[in-house]
């Protein structure tokens, strides 16, 4: 089952861990804690993240 929201922190893990340290940094700052992952597919796909091997999260974001 795809993640609808996930933590913006496991995002940007995977991409450090991957050594894409720029992108990271720029995600950090520019997405929201908690990330919609159907909003914001285009980008993950692009980043090389598949949505399937994310942890979803409970909660929600404010703006929803």
């Amino acid at each position: 089952m795809t993640a609808t929201h996930v933590r913006r922190s496991e995002i940007v893990y995977i991409l450090r861990s991957r050594g894409k340290i720029a992108r990271a940094d720029w995600f950090e700052r520019t997405l929201p804690d908690i990330v919609d992952t159907g909003k914001n597919s285009s980008l993950l796909a692009n980043l090389g993240i598949e949505t399937d091997a994310l942890t979803a999260t409970d909660r929600i974001p404010q703006n929803a």
